[in-house]
C-alpha cells in the first residue's frame, strides 16, 4: 500500500515533469552571482550560457529555478486529462534534467535546483528574495499571449534585484567587454547601476549614455554624478549626449551599443510607470522587443 507521504511524492514528481509546460523562463536566483532555469524552449540556452558566464565572473552560485505551472482543463472535474498530460511528458522532461545536470557538472560553478508550482512570475520572484541577479529571457509580458518566457516587464518592475534579459539568439556574455549605460537620471537607472556595480566593475569600457528629448525631469541626477560614483568604485566611465532629432531613445541607445560594441546595457525599467509604457509605448517596452544584446534591468 502506498502511504500518504510517498502518494505526494509521487504525485509532485509527475507535476515536476512536464514537457508541455514551459517551465519557463526559468530566470533565476543568485547568490553572490547569478541563476536560471530548466526546460526544452527556444530560450534555454540563451538563459543558461548567460548565467554560467555571469556565475563564472563574479565567482557566484547559480539557482536554478523550475517553474511548472499547473494546466487547467475546461471540464476536467477529476484530473484526469491533467494527470495524463503530466504522465506522457515526463520522459522527455527527464532526459533534458538529466542532460542540463551532466553539464553543469562539468562546469566546476556552485549551482543548485529547486521545484516551484504555480505562476511563473510569482515563483521566480518568491525564490530571488535573497538573490543579487535574476537572468530571463528578453520576452516582454503580452496580453492574452501564451509566451512562458514572456515574464520579463513582471520581473523588471518587482524583483528587488536587477534582472538580465538575455534575446533567445544570443549566446553567452562577456563580462569584461565594452557597457553602456542608458543614462536618465531616474531612480530606477541609479537602482540598477548601484546593485550592479560588481558586475560594470569587471567592464573593459563603461560608457555612460544620455539622450536629450525635451522630456527629461529637470530633477534628474545628471551622468557626471553617476560616473563620479563610479570612479569611486575603480570604474572610470565616459559620458556621451546627443540630442534625438526625432528619433526615439530607444532606437539611439540602441545604435549606441552597437558603436560601441556593448556586451550589454544597463538601464532602469518602466521610469514613467509600467502601466503607461504598456498602454502607450515606452522606452522599455521596446528596448525589450528590439534588443539584439542583453539588457541589465532594474527598477
Amino acid at each position: 500500500m502506498t502511504n500518504d507521504n510517498k502518494l505526494q511524492h509521487d504525485v509532485m514528481a509527475e507535476l515536476a515533469w512536464d514537457p508541455r509546460i514551459d517551465h519557463a523562463d526559468i530566470g533565476v536566483a543568485v547568490t553572490d552571482g547569478v541563476v536560471s532555469l530548466v526546460h526544452e524552449d527556444p530560450g534555454q540556452e540563451a538563459r543558461l550560457q548567460a548565467a554560467l558566464d555571469i556565475a563564472r565572473a563574479l565567482e557566484g552560485h547559480l539557482k536554478r529555478v523550475d517553474v511548472t505551472p499547473l494546466p487547467l482543463f475546461v471540464g476536467d472535474y477529476d484530473g484526469a486529462a491533467q494527470g495524463l498530460m503530466l504522465m506522457e511528458g515526463r520522459q522527455a522532461e527527464s532526459a533534458n534534467r538529466v542532460a542540463m545536470e551532466i553539464r553543469l557538472a562539468h562546469e566546476e560553478i556552485p549551482w543548485d535546483w529547486i521545484g516551484s508550482l504555480g505562476d511563473m512570475a510569482s515563483c521566480v520572484l518568491r525564490e530571488s528574495g535573497l538573490a543579487d541577479l535574476i537572468v530571463i529571457n528578453c520576452k516582454r509580458d503580452a496580453f492574452l499571449a501564451i509566451d512562458p518566457r514572456g515574464v520579463s516587464s513582471t520581473l523588471a518592475a518587482d524583483a528587488r534585484c536587477p534582472i538580465m534579459a538575455v534575446p533567445d539568439n544570443v549566446r553567452g556574455l562577456e563580462a569584461n567587454g565594452p557597457v553602456v549605460i542608458a543614462w536618465d537620471g531616474s531612480e530606477p537607472v541609479m537602482a540598477t547601476l548601484r546593485a550592479s556595480a560588481p558586475l560594470i566593475k569587471l567592464a573593459s569600457s563603461v560608457h555612460l549614455f544620455s539622450v536629450e528629448d525635451g522630456s527629461s525631469d529637470p530633477e534628474a541626477v545628471p551622468a557626471e554624478a553617476a560616473a563620479a560614483y563610479l570612479s569611486r568604485h575603480d570604474v572610470h566611465a565616459s559620458v556621451h549626449r546627443v540630442k534625438a532629432q526625432g528619433h526615439t531613445p530607444d532606437s539611439l541607445i540602441l545604435e549606441e551599443c552597437a558603436a560601441r560594441g556593448a556586451r550589454y546595457c544597463l538601464m532602469g525599467a518602466f521610469g514613467h510607470g509600467r502601466l503607461r509604457e504598456e498602454l502607450f509605448g515606452g522606452v522599455t517596452r521596446r528596448m525589450l522587443d528590439a534588443a539584439q544584446l542583453p539588457l541589465l534591468l532594474g527598477h
